[in-house]
């Protein structure tokens, strides 16, 4: 394209918002998602990133990838078989992205596979070893053998595929060994090129330890349990010569709807159903070893019914989510990250009476480098506190044994009107969510079961007390879920206030969702669907209004994902009207930076290190009148009109502050962040001056204010930082 095209191009998108939505300035999602997952791979395959952190970012990258392929994948496999051919914002037909997806995800998994023997590799000197059954010493040989024999043997079930009809449903995700066998006993009297070779599979328990402990003289010696059973399988088909033998992995579609219209026990019930059809599901990639027996192979694509574009051949280990077993074993502290402890919040040192707190200030908590502990204690204390009338919480995601759940049920049995909104249709949590759901009810809190076609993926609880003669209600809300173990993980904002309107705002909000009342108008919040896309857009273009070539508008945002089209196009009118914007986009971006006369104003750049970025944050310059907000919502369509989700103001000076400055040091990071370049691809950002690691930064300001007394101090106080952390 000559420069006279390209200017005609940029002056025509200036006059006319359909040239915004042309296909070439947009990013396919779902590419955009695996080079998401490719940056993941990049911090496992980085030599600087400690041993063991390593596996931890390899097995993600498989646990991404399975979750992708169940979902995503699955749904546009059906598209493609219902004949759908229209293409996506970036122009692409479903047929056309599964060829494009199939494509990446091989290079992708063979560039994971050639990570693990690196790591693996590496780990011998280190007195780790993880040992091909070819490399095991006769005693160690001796152990794995008898080990078969007493755990394995009688745990495993053959099934010959070739010959049950129906056969047994082999479960997604299970990994499982394939085995050609000669033919059949009994047929010596036929010619044997007339005897077909049969097929049988043998599930893999999951209860069983993927990595079994071999002895050794010195250091941890480890053989994967699939090995050792594939060097005893014969010991299962007596009488049978086995032929051939692979490990192989069906991955199942897990896109299942729940009707959004049930209620009650039949949400529970569609619910339970549910997660039991996906055992059932299509099977959608079929994994299996590189160097399978091509008969073996032939077999097993005609058994699972999938074309060979699902088919995965894998030149090392399947299954890769299991090395987390390894990177969490304890001891080897030197092949891991240090300790990051959380710390107490800046905003609750030397003061630990939150009711005396929120009377004088605002509370930002910032996890993992804050601890989430002051959101637990303060259920846990308003559990047990006379004075309190009444809890109201949203649940989407929770731990195994929540002590956010044992507190409610605490208040209730106490006496306290708790209501619970627990979002049931969180995926993969379903079942999980059904059982908090009854255990709450169990204990006499009112549950509400999601709301009817919609997810509630808010993030708010409401505490209602009598204090001194009158009522005050205090108020969390939000980036990321009632989690203690992911907020050990997670980078989140929370934010505890005894705010009125904020508080009259929270208020109408759980009499909306929990008494079919109609919102006839917030003071601070806005909620998805009824305006959280509007607001954004207004935001946006007031951003264009109040900007002049003296002082350019800045809006600087953080999410997890960007693919709304009307957000994507409301930022390209505010780079062609002067406004700088900066993005942190942790996943999927669609949006394409760069281009000349659209959006050559936008930088988007994407931080991957130890902890998930998983904080939503919006900061607009607004003529000098900054504002921010916080939010429990990306900026996706399902976000913003399939969800029930909250955007709320941070009105504090010091808060605010905070806040400010974290997203300017999130920009000048130049360690563990990448920047999308025009053509949809991701380059690392290095600097040969001073680094700046935001996580890092963000964990030593955490330690500075644990140990500042702050009593004496009157404004947040960040670290001394360098020039370059200025925007």
């Amino acid at each position: 394209m000559s420069q006279l095209d390209v200017s005609l191009l940029a002056e025509e998108a200036a006059d006319s918002h359909s040239d915004l939505s042309s296909p070439e300035h947009f990013i396919n999602r779902e590419l955009s998602w695996l080079e998401f997952n490719r940056r993941v791979l990049a911090e496992g395959c980085c030599t600087s990133v400690p041993l063991l952190e390593r596996l931890k970012f390899l097995a993600i990258v498989s646990s991404n990838l399975d979750e992708f392929f169940m979902i995503r994948v699955a749904s546009l496999i059906q598209q493609r078989s219902a004949g759908i051919t229209k293409p996506d914002v970036s122009g692409l037909s479903p047929a056309e992205q599964l060829d494009k997806i199939s494509e990446r995800a091989s290079v992708m998994v063979s560039d994971q596979s050639r990570g693990i023997v690196e790591v693996i590799d590496a780990l011998d000197s280190h007195g780790m070893h993880l040992l091909e059954v070819s490399e095991l010493s006769s005693t160690q040989r001796m152990f794995a053998n008898s080990w078969f024999a007493q755990e394995a043997l009688p745990a495993l079930t053959p099934l010959a595929i070739t010959e049950l009809d129906p056969c047994p449903i082999l479960p997604g995700l299970q990994l499982s060994l394939a085995l050609l066998l000669d033919g059949p006993a009994g047929s010596e009297d036929c010619d044997e090129n007339d005897v077909p070779n049969e097929i049988a599979v043998v599930p893999i328990p999951k209860l069983l330890p993927r990595f079994i402990n071999l002895p050794g003289d010195e250091g941890l010696y480890l053989a994967r349990l699939e090995d050792i059973c594939a060097a005893n399988i014969d010991q299962l088909f007596p009488g049978r010569q086995v032929l051939a033998k692979a490990t192989f992995r069906l991955t199942r579609d897990g896109d299942v709807a729940v009707d959004s219209d049930e209620q009650g026990e039949a949400i529970l019930q569609a619910i339970e159903q549910a997660v039991k059809e996906r055992m059932h599901r299509a099977v959608i990639r079929l994994e299996v070893t590189a160097d399978i027996d091509p008969e073996l192979l032939s077999g097993l694509v005609e058994w699972a019914d999938v074309d060979q574009q699902s088919v995965y051949q894998i030149d090392g280990m399947l299954d890769a989510t299991s090395l987390m077993e390894i990177a969490s074993r304890t001891g080897f502290d030197d092949l891991k990250y240090p300790d990051w402890r959380p710390q107490r919040p800046a905003d609750l040192a030397g003061d630990d009476d939150l009711s005396h707190v929120l009377d004088d200030r605002d509370v930002l908590l910032f996890h993992p480098y804050e601890s989430f502990d002051p959101v637990i204690e303060m259920l846990e204390q308003a559990a047990d506190d006379p004075d309190v009338l009444a809890i109201k919480q949203t649940l989407y995601r929770t731990s195994g044994d929540s002590p956010i759940v044992r507190a409610l049920a605490r208040a209730a049995e106490n006496g306290k009107q708790v209501s619970v909104l627990v979002e049931l249709k969180a995926r993969f949590d379903e079942a999980n969510n059904a059982n908090w759901a009854r255990r709450l009810e169990d204990a006499g809190c009112y549950v509400i079961y999601g709301i009817a076609g919609y997810k509630t993926h808010s993030k708010i609880l409401l505490i209602v007390r009598k204090q001194s003669h009158r009522i005050v209600r205090h108020v969390h809300l939000a980036t990321g879920n009632y989690n203690d173990r992911t907020a050990k993980f997670y980078s989140d904002f929370g934010l505890i206030t005894s705010d009125n309107d904020i508080a009259s705002d929270a208020a109408a909000f759980f009499n909306m969702v929990t008494g079919c009342s109609q919102p006839v108008g917030w003071s601070k919040f806005t909620v998805a669907p009824m305006g959280l896309r509007q607001k954004f857009v207004e935001l946006i273009e007031r951003e264009i209004q109040v900007s002049t070539p003296d002082k350019p508008g800045l809006i600087m945002a953080k999410v997890n994902s960007l693919q709304d089209k009307e957000i994507c196009e409301a930022l390209y009118r505010a780079s062609q009207g002067g406004v700088r914007v900066l993005l942190n986009v942790r996943g999927i971006c669609c949006l394409r930076p760069g281009i000349e006369g659209v959006s050559e104003n936008i930088d988007v750049i994407s931080i991957v290190d130890r902890y998930l970025e998983h904080s939503r944050v919006f900061y607009f310059q607004n003529g000098g009148h900054e504002e921010v907000y916080l939010s429990s919502a990306d900026w996706m369509e399902r976000n913003l009109v399939k969800r029930l989700e909250i955007l709320f103001p941070i009105q504090s000076k010091k808060p605010k502050r905070r806040l400010i400055e974290t997203l300017q040091v999130y920009f000048t990071d130049n360690v563990k962040s990448w920047r999308l370049r025009v053509d949809g691809d991701y380059e690392r950002i290095v600097s040969d001056g001073m680094q700046v690691r935001a996580q890092k930064v963000f964990h030593m300001q955490a330690l500075e204010a644990a140990y500042v007394d702050k009593s004496a101090v009157q404004e947040f106080r960040p670290l001394a930082r360098p020039q370059e952390y200025i925007i």
